[in-house]
């Protein structure tokens, strides 16, 4: 099965409430359980690695969608940050949360899976009267600037391919590079090396 037809096809509910902020959600498992009965003959592996950015650390999760010979179609990355501490939990349990939130996000780029509208990434535990401001978003690294900059020109996009890929990254936020998040670099990195392998 094409991954377009995937993408086209899958429904993942938002199976999930968040008790404090009383919306819905979607969660890792959500996306993996609805997309199963597409997969037809091919597989689906995701995996994570750890990485390390300004002496925080991240849980970079990849999902990669191969054909029934087991050649890769495409992959997507996805990165959540450890938190420093989390009340109640030990530190594998902190990782686990990372890697949830690094695997759905690596999920909704493969599949094309907008959350945009999904408040999860907000919850502040209880505060349903203020919510606590965003913190903003760590962005792109000269090495990610480099990186992305080296496989345009591999995969040779024109300049329009090019904004267009940064749009897309970006989820329409932005047509500048050097505006993009760290997570959305890398998430810009991960789509550029499908398009380049």
């Amino acid at each position: 099965m094409k991954l377009n037809t995937i993408q086209q096809q899958l429904k993942a509910p938002k199976g999930q409430t968040n008790n404090f902020g009383k919306y819905k959600y979607r969660s890792c498992e959500d996306i993996l359980e609805a997309v199963k009965p597409h997969l037809g003959e091919c597989s689906l592996i995701v995996s994570d690695d750890i990485t390390v950015h300004a002496e925080r650390v991240y849980v970079k999760a990849t999902a990669t969608l191969l054909d029934e010979n087991s050649h890769v179609i495409a992959s997507a990355t996805g990165l959540a940050r450890e938190p420093q501490t989390k009340k109640g939990m030990d530190e594998s349990q902190i990782t686990g949360a990372a890697s949830s939130y690094a695997r759905k996000y690596a999920l909704n780029g493969l599949f094309a899976i907008d959350d945009t509208k999904d408040a999860d990434h907000t919850n502040v535990g209880g505060n349903t009267r203020k919510a606590a401001p965003a913190a903003k978003a760590e962005l792109i690294t000269t090495t990610q600037k480099s990186a992305v900059k080296g496989l345009v020109e591999q995969a040779i996009f024109t300049p329009d391919q090019e904004v267009k890929s940064i749009k897309w990254a970006s989820t329409g936020r932005t047509e500048k590079l050097e505006e993009l998040s760290f997570v959305e670099a890398a998430k810009l990195i991960a789509f550029i090396e499908g398009k380049v392998a």
